[in-house]
């Protein structure tokens, strides 16, 4: 195809917006997908997109339309793989934005919008939903010339009932431009998502910019320096039409002989083994995970089932970092890193799906870069890591900067959510009857119940999105929880010295709670540093031991019960307390 004729772009929104929806209707209506085939969410693969409503993973598709070639990538709405969509956009020359009728523009919309201006994408607003009762297009539309600066002619759908979207189409082809021409021969080609096929190895989504890419080309990745071969290179319509060569402008699929997708991470380039490029495309760098949580089956049985679920899920997920954990209490486990609590939250439900595994997560927490006496720095993903206080001169902890839009009602309260948090508000700008806040705040705090705090205060009309900013020297503290006498590692957490004593009592409130009574009297306790700022007791059972006397001196019946309160004390001592899962989790809401 002549690369005049070629249109590449993406669908940016806030989640559910109806990104997936309105994908669904262009394949229809372009006859990429005929009725008889057509399911919602078609591009949407994973059964947790289909329930939760959100894509999780990018899709690319090739659609025919007049004459032209479109190349369509379906992005995730969600901050924790922002990343994955600003590769996505740099795929890409232009850019639907879908903004819902009824809801506005919402903070992952505004985050979206300003990746799509950086990388000088071309904007098509579109506002989704008009048949709606609730859907007010004239406030909508004044939301989004406000944002984009200019009075863009926007486009009214109903992605469900696919009313106007044929203008959607209409449009991409006059306004997206076709992809630019270059003068450079060697293969220059983005990988913008990857994944692994247990069948057929790695299999890279890209974008050629540079070259053309053919199958058997010996190949080499820029950026990780591993080398490899393309064994089979097509575009996806939307399953996989191999076509042997994908040339310069065009976006589609490479079946590799990688063995994991960390030789091949999103954002790399490609380029041909025989006449390598000089230089790689810009925007590559290394995804790290800033949210960390350890995973324990239920059963030590189980572990090296949980070890092998891993090393599969890591294969199709480069973002995944893990290492070997173990706990006095818990036992063998792994502590993994994530993107986000969403993306926590998915390979924890994957883990219980795909793999039948129970497992007890402990509580989030983020990376702390700590400065010892030595002069050297480490690194720590859990309290258990911390070193000796006296070997500590200090302790940063990451912080972000974030946007919030609510209802302009709400300010008050939000700016007291944001402080509690020891954030601090920076600026606050309105957009009709919303006003969107910036704020810093330490990521440790938003890592809790943070949105659903804000959920509550804005009556569910709040939306926040963030990145992370800095790292800044704090005073933090281990705080440390205690079970009849024993601490207990997995429990353990990173909080400011300022914080800890409210939520040592917090904890160990809930802690009684959970924990089961036992047949004698437990105490909970929370330290910092072996000093103990909180406690609580779990009152022992007492059983009737003298139910079966009848008559006969008192001496007797004091006998029975100094027998039964030393066997309390020696179980005290040497018994051991069974704590449910719910009590490593504790910390997630903080009230």
């Amino acid at each position: 195809m002549d690369k005049s004729n070629i249109r590449n772009f993406c669908i940016i929104a806030h989640i559910d917006h109806g990104k997936s929806t309105l994908a669904d209707r262009l394949l229809e209506i372009t006859g990429t997908i005929s009725k008889r085939e057509m399911k919602n969410q078609v591009l949407d693969k994973m059964d947790l997109e289909r329930e939760k409503g959100i894509t999780i993973k990018l899709a690319p598709v090739r659609m025919q339309y007049k004459g032209y070639e479109f190349n369509l990538i379906d992005t995730p709405g969600h901050a924790d793989f922002s990343y994955e969509v600003s590769r996505s956009l740099a795929a890409c020359e232009g850019a639907i934005l879908v903004v819902d009728a009824s809801q506005g523009i919402q903070a992952q919309t505004l985050a979206n919008v300003y990746l799509a201006m950086e990388a000088n994408l071309k904007i098509i607003p579109v506002i989704n939903k008009i048949d709606l009762p609730a859907a007010n297009v004239e406030k909508v539309k004044k939301e989004i010339a406000d944002l984009l600066g200019k009075n863009e002619e926007v486009i009214l759908i109903s992605a469900k009932t696919g009313q106007n979207v044929d203008q959607v189409l209409d449009r991409i082809i006059s306004d997206i431009p076709s992809p630019t021409a270059t003068d450079k021969n060697s293969l220059r080609a983005l990988v913008f998502d990857s994944f692994y096929d247990e069948y057929r190895g790695v299999v890279l989504y890209v974008r050629v910019f540079d070259g053309n890419l053919k199958s058997a080309d010996n190949i080499k990745l820029m950026g990780s320096k591993f080398e490899g071969i393309a064994l089979e290179t097509g575009a996806l319509t939307p399953n996989m039409q191999p076509l042997g060569i994908l040339k310069s402008g065009e976006i589609g699929y490479v079946v590799t002989n990688f063995k994991s997708t960390k030789q091949a991470k999103v954002g790399d380039t490609i380029t041909l083994l025989s006449n390598p490029a000089s230089e790689a495309l810009s925007g590559y760098r290394e995804v790290k995970p800033f949210v960390y949580a350890g995973f324990f089956p239920e059963s030590n049985e189980k572990y090296n089932e949980l070890k092998d679920a891993i090393d599969k899920l890591s294969l199709s997920d480069s973002a995944l970092q893990y290492s070997l954990e173990s706990s006095p209490v818990l036992g063998f486990g792994i502590r993994i890193g994530f993107l986000g609590l969403l993306h926590l939250e998915i390979v924890k439900e994957r883990f219980e799906r795909e793999y039948g595994l129970s497992l007890i997560v402990t509580n989030p927490s983020t990376n702390y870069r700590v400065d010892l006496t030595d002069g050297s720095t480490v690194n720590i993903k859990s309290a258990a890591e911390l070193p000796d206080h006296d070997k500590i001169s200090a302790i940063y902890e990451p912080w972000v900067k974030g946007e919030i839009i609510a209802p302009n009602q709400f300010v008050g309260a939000i700016i007291q959510l944001i402080t509690k948090n020891r954030g601090n508000q920076k600026n606050i700008n309105y957009l009709e009857d919303r006003a969107i806040i910036d704020f810093q705040a330490p990521l440790a705090n938003l890592l809790t119940d943070f949105y659903d705090s804000l959920k509550s205060i804005t009556s569910g009309y709040g939306s926040f999105n963030y990145e992370i900013d800095d790292f800044r020297q704090e005073d933090i503290v281990r705080l440390d929880f205690y079970v009849a006498g024993d601490r207990i590692d997995a429990l353990s957490i990173m909080v400011h010295r300022t914080e800890a004593q409210r939520l040592g009592r917090v904890v160990v409130e809930k802690l009684k709670q959970v924990i089961p009574r036992q047949n004698f009297q437990v105490a909970l306790q929370a330290a910092i540093g072996g000093k103990f700022i909180a406690r609580e007791d779990l009152s022992a059972y007492r059983k009737d031991v003298t139910s079966g006397l009848y008559g006969g001196d008192v001496s007797r019946k004091k006998k029975v019960l100094a027998k039964q309160k030393k066997g309390k004390e020696r179980m005290k001592r040497f018994g051991r307390i069974d704590i449910p899962a719910e009590a490593f989790t504790v910390m997630l809401s903080r009230e």
